[in-house]
């Protein structure tokens, strides 16, 4: 097998003075070269299916491979093979973010990008938060009311958002209009998708590997 197998590997949850001895499900894929970084995928809310497995994180981490990242997706708490109960609570969710992030960094060096889908795209926004590794966030789908532009307002910080032409739950409109002030970040609506992406999930991983793709994920000058 190649060195860019997918392997499961556990994330550990983090406790106030640590590792807590639960964790998390992941899958983790290396890069092609080392240093070249990689990027979290957060799956869409746990109390409404979802996974790692979702079509849309699956398509991501397609994405990153394709850029020759590395990348590595995980369950909820809860969720597969992830310890815990399924919520639905911001805090719970940043902090499972928080632990893949930690996870990724023990795993690869160089710059990452923090992604997710939906309800996972605002954990992901909220967790990159005082992270210098993070150089870009890569968010699909993000429910604007979930969305906090504060999340997004580091300047050197370059960011993607992708949302279907047909969302209701993530409408381009909206999104747009939350990021007016914020010339950093990039709303890109793809024809004929909805929140689901049974439409133009092709279109999603090939934009998002383009992007990923372009001078590496160093930051904004890069976009």
């Amino acid at each position: 097998m190649g060195k860019r197998e997918e392997r499961a590997v556990a994330i550990p949850l983090l406790g106030e003075e640590g590792e807590s001895g639960d964790a998390l499900e992941g899958l983790f894929v290396a890069a092609d070269a080392a240093g070249s970084g990689g990027v979290v995928i957060a799956p869409p809310h746990p109390l409404y299916g979802g996974s790692m497995d979702s079509p849309v994180v699956s398509e991501l981490a397609w994405a990153a491979r394709k850029a020759g990242l590395a990348s590595l997706r995980f369950n909820w708490r809860g969720v597969g093979a992830s310890a815990g109960s399924p919520s639905g609570d911001a805090t719970i969710a940043d902090a499972d973010y928080a632990a893949a992030l930690a996870q990724l960094a023990r795993s690869v060096d160089g710059p990452v990008v923090a992604a997710g889908y939906s309800f996972g795209a605002a954990a992901a926004a909220r967790a990159s938060l005082g992270q210098p590794r993070v150089r870009r966030l890569a968010l699909v789908a993000p429910p604007p009311g979930l969305l906090e532009p504060s999340a997004l307002a580091e300047r050197e910080r370059a960011v993607l958002i992708l949302a279907g032409e047909r969302d209701a739950l993530a409408a381009p409109a909206a999104l747009a209009a939350l990021v007016r002030e914020l010339p950093q970040v990039r709303v890109s609506v793809l024809a004929e998708a909805d929140h689901f992406f049974a439409a133009g999930l092709a279109q999603l991983g090939a934009e998002l590997a383009a992007w990923l793709g372009t001078a590496g994920v160093a930051g904004v000058r890069d976009s």
